[in-house]
């Protein structure tokens, strides 16, 4: 028996049965009033359920804070999403925000510095400080971050690549960069803003 495209496989990590609290764009503040140095992932438009999970696993394995994505345009919290995500679904703090350039504007005032990445960034993501209140800005699959959150962003940053793929899948670019965040902040590493 084949399974459908949109459901994933059973896997031992995962609680599909869990309850997920999803936060709205009110709860940022409290979310993140016991962290003074929080790692925010922001998720813009991942319309793919399989992404979406693989980002919620990884945001949890990196000890993100908080994931921020807007209520539209992004896949729901299906069981698949659940699946995928590996028990990060019901561990990781989730917003789905009506207004996502309002919500960084938030985010901003507490503090946090946003990095967005696309493929024209003029810095390496290896060359910008991580440690400090960071939120990394994820875009959608094909089409990027849209405008008015790359306006945003403090820094514009891109994956050095070496290879012929022009670009890396948005699940695997979210290990890669919240990975860095993880490293510098245990190194030491990074340049100052």
């Amino acid at each position: 028996m084949r399974r459908q495209e949109n459901q994933a496989r059973a896997n031992k990590h995962s609680n599909p049965t869990a309850s997920i609290r999803i936060y709205e764009e009110d709860d940022l503040a409290s979310v993140l009033a016991d962290k003074p140095n929080p790692m925010v992932l922001i998720l813009d438009c991942i319309q793919d359920p399989h992404n979406l999970g693989a980002c919620l696993r990884t945001a949890d394995a990196a000890g993100c804070d908080l994931v921020v994505m807007p209520k539209d345009k992004t896949a729901p919290i299906t069981d698949t999403v659940i699946r995928v995500a590996c028990g990060g679904a019901e561990n990781v703090a989730i917003a789905r925000v009506t207004n996502l350039a309002r919500a960084m504007d938030k985010l901003k005032e507490l503090g946090v510095w946003f990095v967005g990445t696309e493929d024209e960034g003029k810095q390496s993501i290896y060359d910008v400080d991580l440690k400090g209140p960071i939120g990394i800005v994820m875009g959608a699959e094909g089409e990027g971050m849209r405008r008015l959150t790359g306006e945003r962003c403090d820094y514009l940053v891109q994956i050095p690549m070496s290879g012929k793929v022009p670009c890396l899948n948005v699940s695997v670019a979210t290990g890669v960069c919240l990975f860095e965040v993880v490293r510098q902040r245990l190194s030491g590493g990074g340049r100052r803003r």
